[in-house]
């Protein structure tokens, strides 16, 4: 809980106080240290676990191997996947490869990403060429991201997740037909991308906010102490990412909408209400953007506050302007 929660510390505390250990507490404790990119904590109680006598299952091995694709440890990976099979006779199974799929992207190895999911014994799963379609969009490889698209299209045809991604690749490489194609796909079928949200707990209650939030008691308030709070940020330094709003639309009209995500939102709020001592939490729906991940960092320099923030694919910790991701996200 603690660990789902952003608290690592704290689960790491309730851990180390334990009165008896088995596999089930071992692999959750690394289980969260790998969440929060702590991959240096993972391997110490990797090689823990076996000195007291537990030794690592197939669920240990998802976890050593998720810290290593947060952290773009390929060659670490390569030794524990290798280990898992020849040390401790586990089986690899389509999660371990997935796992190992993800990391290659992430390093922009897309080539052996493709090739180890052409080779393996499974069939590949949506989350497979999903992960090798985002590499894609970092990397600017537009060509494999056709065929993962294409792929994607074959297992889930009702996800527009797939075809937006698709779509802010082609509009990345300024392909703004190919956008147009995919939008009028998107509106003839009806299919619906996920709105992203974001959430911040406040004195037990959630509030919960979407990009150009209006509906919010104190929206008013919150816009007018964003308004002033990025005013102060540019000054150190801040500006807009507008590269990472793909609508074919103007840059005041790029900076007005990323200066109205939601995470921004709900940073705001924290900071009107939060004691000055306590850190802010904030969860999402959907990953960080990469102008929201650089605002995060010039505001936890700024207010002096440790933010935490539980995108889908891991926690980031911003604390005196850097990020525990240590930007390989």
């Amino acid at each position: 809980m603690y660990a789902k929660c952003g608290s690592i510390k704290e689960a790491y505390h309730v851990f180390r106080d334990r009165d008896e250990t088995n596999t089930v507490l071992w692999n959750t404790m690394i289980s969260g240290f790998a969440r929060h990119a702590c991959s240096l904590e993972v391997m110490i109680l990797f090689e823990k676990m076996q000195q007291m006598g537990t030794f690592p299952s197939e669920v240990t091995y998802v976890s050593v191997l998720t810290a290593c694709s947060h952290m773009g440890l390929v060659e670490s990976a390569r030794k524990y996947f290798n280990l898992m099979i020849t040390e401790h006779n586990v089986s690899p199974n389509v999660v371990h490869y997935s796992c190992m799929v993800d990391l290659f992207g992430r390093s922009g190895l897309l080539l052996e990403a493709y090739n180890l999911i052409e080779e393996m014994p499974f069939d590949a799963t949506a989350s497979m060429w999903g992960s090798l379609l985002a590499s894609c969009r970092i990397y600017g490889k537009l060509h494999l991201a056709e065929v993962a698209a294409k792929h994607l299209s074959e297992i889930e045809p009702n996800n527009a997740g797939n075809h937006i991604l698709l779509s802010n690749i082609y509009a990345a490489n300024k392909k703004w037909d190919e956008v147009a194609r995919i939008r009028k796909l998107l509106k003839e079928s009806e299919l619906k991308k996920e709105r992203g949200k974001s959430w911040i707990e406040i004195k037990d209650k959630v509030h919960s906010f979407m990009v150009g939030e209006r509906k919010h008691a104190r929206i008013a308030e919150i816009y007018s102490k964003l308004d002033c709070l990025i005013e102060e940020l540019k000054i150190m330094g801040y500006k807009a990412e507008t590269e990472h709003d793909l609508h074919y639309v103007g840059e005041n009209r790029k900076h007005e909408l990323l200066r109205h995500h939601s995470e921004k939102l709900a940073l705001t709020l924290g900071l009107m209400c939060l004691p000055s001592n306590a850190s802010i939490r904030i969860m999402k729906n959907l990953r960080i953007c990469g102008d929201c991940h650089s605002f995060m960092k010039f505001a936890s320099s700024c207010t002096g506050k440790e933010i935490i923030v539980r995108d889908t694919n891991r926690f980031h910790h911003f604390k005196n302007g850097c990020c525990s991701c240590r930007e390989f996200w």
